[in-house]
């Protein structure tokens, strides 16, 4: 086997990115599972009074208080009054939750199938995505963790 053939193996490796996906109405989200602790289904989180309207409600977890964000509120879509499936992501801030509607499966997807956001994705929306991967059965728009922390949202809103 020659060298070639060893390095052109492992950059198609590289190119690859594991996600989990997550529904929200009939649209699938991806995140990236580095980003993602553990995943909490069917919580219902406590209101909290005079929270900006992307704040979903508080949760506890594993001892303490978990904000979570509405994507829902988010993408000004009408909120769900079932349970919701948490996603516990990590940020330089701290830990958060994310509220989707249901999680789905892990998928490897290739940096080939991946496009950046449109052009004529309003800014909010650009904001939150990061592209979206082109799947045989459905395109897959990624969520930019960062980008959801409850603290910079806030800082956003006040901007």
């Amino acid at each position: 086997m020659s060298t070639a053939t060893v390095v052109h193996r492992k950059e198609k490796t590289a190119a690859l990115v594991e996600v989990c996906s997550v529904r929200l109405g009939d649209t699938w989200f991806g995140v990236p599972i580095t980003h993602i602790l553990e995943i909490i289904g069917s919580s219902r989180p406590q209101p909290v009074p005079l929270a900006p309207a992307f704040v979903g409600g508080l949760v506890h977890y594993r001892g303490d208080v978990l904000t979570t964000v509405s994507l829902r509120q988010l993408l000004a879509l009408p909120s769900n009054e079932g349970a919701q499936a948490i996603l516990v992501l990590e940020s330089a801030s701290g830990c958060f939750g994310l509220l989707v509607d249901s999680v789905g499966e892990v998928l490897t997807v290739s940096a080939a199938d991946h496009e950046r956001n449109p052009s004529i994705l309003d800014q909010r929306r650009k904001a939150l995505f990061d592209g979206a991967y082109k799947l045989k059965e459905k395109l897959l728009v990624m969520l930019a963790p960062e980008r959801l922390d409850p603290m910079r949202l806030s800082q956003a809103q006040a901007d």
